[in-house]
């Protein structure tokens, strides 16, 4: 660089990189916050002359609303506004997949804690009094809560219009019919399971000048929140902005609306901010839950143990309205053989209404039911061939180049057999269940139940498939804004986009992106809002795929434009170009400083990334040339004791091997498959929402039981990274693959240590017991 007017510059080259960029695990920004307890989460947020807003709630599962009277809430002294679906604006329907979900119910109440109507008072007791004084009749009718009656009963009522079936999807492939020398069949049941987050639903509806509204919420997806709200406020998009707000956890479960419409109907009624605060019950209703499934199964081989066919039904209940069910049966049915070669198949997957409480989106979606199913008949089709089961999976894993059933091909690495392998040399733990022992190592130990009578051990295996980002021709795309700029004397780069960090460290891999592309060491980022494109959900394990591939190219435009700027002031060819350590490095090793370059003039690039296309599957036959845009793969190994005379469960070691394409940040990978493992964990033994006649019977952290410390087993973690040359960095996402395969390895361990015949999941006292 030898222009006259250049500022100093060093032959030097800057060989050493900006710490905590890609393959770093650099500190998150907010853990410490969130460790000393410092950290605002949505219930935390306050306004001056604020409100506090509540939800009157139908106690029946099923019922026509006769009448209802609001007059002696009004009267209540601190009462601001009572409101009915007749106060909503707009359209009083919202939904996700499909619009089928009143604001507030009109004549119809589908389901035990339907939202029926709004109260605003200057305190939540006040507001809660209020309530009390709303007056419903109701005439209840018979619930309808069985699934699989409701897809083929048609004396059974029509919960909506269009009948009681969300979506029916077959997939056939080869001969339907085929046969084969080793047959095995079951039917297996998943209980109903809650994302048990601990942040309660809270948000702070502000009324602008405008007529509009500003929400400051915790949610998974700011744009279609906002999108469904301004349609039942009848406000355009630019009046209804939403900004996030600390997330105390999510999981699917903010992916649906629940306060953000009705805070914001508050607040604009009344002219001051309201806020909104579930508590544990209410959130128990307030939200939806994994969707309960039933699903027969059948699986034939040869002798030698290779797979002829897989025939499959599966019911899955997503209750009363229809939230993410389309998209269930979609996953289970594409992904329902599991990640094998299977010659011939026949599945058929239905997703139905029901008077039970509404199933949505769940870490794992779609994807956890069927791989309980298709892992417990491989041990048991392992069984009948007198053949290992780790031996049987590697003889029918996928690989790379392979056809899944759908007819997409596999075309990124697929070590399905590698991982199981990987599991296979992790050293066990020493069985010591004929020995003296602590009694606090026993099953029940802590609680002083056992003293080691009747405890027998158990291994169990499991290998799964689950998609990565959205699908079926959804164009899943993600926006981001990335700025470059002098502050405080030093480069920095802000970057703005709307994608929700729910505690998956998205905002640490954003900087790490950055860090990476632009050499700068400081990272600011924006809070998420709607004041920027659209970013999609953080769900279905895509966000760092999809957003940090639209940080990445933001960033790449960045770079080039301060290339071009080099360029056009000093004669460089901007392809010899690099960014390092603040510094402009030229292919001759020349140096120039970002601040001087940049000086007072910013540079700022927007950009959108969108994935490789995907394609519908057939109606009839299930077939797609690409019903995914990516697929990911782990294995577990558990390793169980179970007191078969009390019923109860230890699961004293779960291990994990997990494909993540590329570990951007190591340690997060580490904590994301051990966070996802305990969940499984507890599907498999403890965690189900109970239903009865509609009702939830277990609607508190006391009934419903969620693994603690003392539950959580050490864990052996194994990071594969085939790159996918489809995805930036060749990541594959990486939260959800781990809670569906603990599942099934807990319970084939299980069965392994008792020789019952375990098919429902979780596994209860009872069920070892034979009560």
């Amino acid at each position: 660089m030898s222009h006259p007017t250049s500022p100093a510059r060093t032959s030097q080259r800057l060989d050493e990189a900006v710490t905590g960029g890609i393959g770093d695990s650099p500190l998150r920004p907010d853990s410490t916050l969130k460790v000393t307890g410092e950290y605002a989460y949505s219930s935390d947020l306050w306004a001056e002359d604020m409100l506090w807003g509540s939800t009157l709630r139908s106690p029946h599962p099923y019922a026509r609303i006769k009448s209802l009277d609001i007059s002696e809430a009004l009267k209540q002294p601190g009462v601001h506004a009572v409101l009915t679906h007749r106060d909503v604006p707009g359209e009083n329907v919202y939904g996700l997949k499909v619009s089928d979900t009143p604001v507030l119910a009109e004549d119809i109440v589908r389901y035990q804690g339907e939202p029926v109507a709004l109260v605003a008072a200057d305190h939540p007791e006040t507001a809660r009094r209020a309530l009390a004084k709303i007056v419903v009749e109701y005439e209840v009718l018979e619930p309808v809560t069985d699934p699989e009656r409701a897809a083929h009963d048609d004396t059974l009522p029509k919960l909506h219009p269009e009948g009681n079936i969300v979506r029916y999807q077959p997939v056939l492939k080869g001969d339907p019919e085929a046969e084969a020398e080793v047959v095995v069949s079951d039917v297996y049941t998943m209980g109903m399971q809650d994302q048990a987050f601990l942040g309660p639903e809270s948000g702070l509806a502000v009324p602008g000048e405008d007529g509009g509204v500003d929400l400051f919420l915790a949610t998974q997806w700011l744009h279609v929140d906002q999108r469904q709200t301004a349609h039942a406020l009848g406000l355009p998009l630019e009046k209804v902005r939403f900004t996030m707000s600390g997330v105390g956890g999510a999981f699917g479960g903010r992916e649906d609306l629940s306060v953000q419409i009705h805070c914001c109907m508050l607040a604009l009624h009344t002219g001051r901010p309201v806020k909104m605060v579930y508590n544990r019950l209410e959130s128990f209703y307030g939200h939806v839950h994994r969707h309960p499934a039933k699903m027969y199964y059948e699986h034939g081989a040869t002798k030698d143990g290779k797979l002829v066919y897989v025939k499959a039904r599966m019911y899955f209940d997503g209750g009363a309205y229809a939230s993410k069910t389309p998209v269930v049966v979609s996953n289970a049915t594409s992904l329902g053989t599991g990640p094998y070669v299977v010659p011939n198949v026949r599945i058929e997957g239905w997703g139905l209404y029901t008077n039970n409480p509404p199933c949505g989106a769940m870490r794992g979606l779609g994807a956890v039911q069927p791989a309980f199913a298709y892992e417990l008949q491989m041990d048991k089709l392992a069984a009948a061939l007198e053949m290992d089961p780790v031996r049987l999976r590697q003889l029918n894993a996928v690989e790379e180049g392979d056809s899944l059933h759908t007819g997409q091909v596999l075309d990124s690495p697929a070590p399905v057999a590698e991982l199981l392998a990987r599991l296979e040399r992790m050293p066990l733990p020493p069985d010591s269940t004929d020995l003296p022992r602590d009694v606090r190592t026993l099953p029940g130990g802590l609680s002083n139940t056992s003293h080691g009578e009747g405890v027998v051990r158990g291994v169990g295996y499991s290998v799964i498939i689950k998609n990565v980002s959205y699908a079926e021709g959804v164009d899943d795309y993600s926006t981001a804004r990335v700025r470059l700029e002098v502050i405080g004397g030093a480069p920095v780069a802000l970057v703005h986009t709307a994608a929700a960090e729910v505690g998956q460290g998205l905002i640490t891999v954003h900087q790490q992106i950055a860090r990476t592309e632009l050499g700068v060491e400081r990272v600011t980022i924006h809070p998420a809002d709607t004041n920027i494109g659209d970013a999609g959900s953080s769900s279905a394990s895509r966000q760092t795929y999809i957003t940090g591939g639209a940080v990445r190219d933001a960033c790449k435009a960045v770079r080039e434009a301060v290339f071009a700027r080099v360029a056009r002031r000093f004669g460089e060819d901007p392809a010899g170009l690099t960014l390092a350590g603040g510094k402009v490095v030229s292919a001759s090793g020349a140096v120039l400083d970002l601040v001087e370059v940049l000086g007072e003039e910013p540079v700022e690039e927007t950009r959108e990334y969108h994935h490789l296309q995907t394609y519908r599957m057939d109606p009839v036959t299930g077939q797609s040339r690409r019903v995914h845009v990516q697929h990911a793969y782990a294995a577990h190994r558990a390793v169980v004791e179970v007191d078969t005379e009390l019923g109860l469960v230890k699961v004293i070691q779960l291990d994990c091997a997990q494909d993540v394409g590329k570990a951007v940040n190591p340690d997060a990978v580490v904590g994301q498959i051990q966070g996802g493992s305990t969940q499984g964990l507890g599907l498999a033994v403890m965690e189900e929402i109970k239903v009865k006649d509609g009702k939830i019977r277990n609607p508190s952290f006391t009934d419903y039981l969620i693994p603690t410390i003392l539950d959580t087993p050490p864990m052996r973690i194994e990071v594969l990274e085939r790159a996918d040359p489809h995805s930036p960095y060749g990541v594959r996402g990486v939260g959800e693959p781990p809670t569906i395969s603990a599942t099934p390895a807990v319970v084939n361990a299980i069965r392994d240590a008792t020789g019952l015949n375990l098919t429902h999941t979780p596994v209860s006292p009872e069920q070892l017991c034979g009560s």
